[in-house]
C-alpha cells in the first residue's frame, strides 16, 4: 500500500504539472473563462494520471477492462476532480482573487487523498 501511495503521488505531480501547462495554454491560446478552462485542463490531468496509474501504480492488479477502470476512474476521480476544482477555484479566483494557477495548485491538493481513496477502492480494485 505504501509503494503504490508513493507511486499515486509521483503521478499526481506529473498530472499536476500538466494540469496547470493546460489551464496556461487554454487560458492564453483561447481566451476561454476560467472555470471553462479550468475543466479542459482537468481532463487532460484526468486522462495522463489514469494512463501512468494503469501502467504503473495499479499495474499488479492484472484486472481485465481498461475501458471499463476509464470509465469508473472517469465517474470517481475525474468527476470529483472537476468538481472541487470548478467550486475551488470559483471560491479562490472569483471571490478571493487569488491568481489561477495559484489557486488551481491549491485546488488540486484538497482532492488528492480522496482521489487516492476511490482509486484504490472503487477503479482499480481487485479482481473478486
Amino acid at each position: 500500500m505504501i509503494q503504490r501511495w508513493l507511486r499515486f503521488n509521483a503521478v499526481g505531480i506529473a498530472g499536476v504539472a500538466v494540469q496547470l501547462a493546460a489551464l496556461m495554454l487554454w487560458m492564453q491560446w483561447t481566451g476561454l473563462p476560467v472555470l471553462a478552462a479550468t475543466a479542459l485542463a482537468v481532463e487532460c490531468a484526468v486522462l495522463h494520471n489514469f494512463y501512468w496509474h494503469e501502467r504503473w501504480t495499479w499495474r499488479t492488479r492484472g484486472t481485465p477492462g481498461t475501458g471499463r477502470r476509464l470509465i469508473r476512474f472517469h465517474l470517481a476521480n475525474g468527476l470529483l476532480s472537476i468538481v472541487s476544482n470548478l467550486v475551488w477555484m470559483r471560491v479562490l479566483v472569483g471571490a478571493l482573487g487569488l491568481h489561477y494557477l495559484a489557486a488551481n495548485g491549491i485546488a488540486i491538493g484538497i482532492t488528492a487523498l480522496l482521489n487516492f481513496a476511490l482509486s484504490e477502492r472503487f477503479v482499480f480494485r481487485p479482481a473478486r
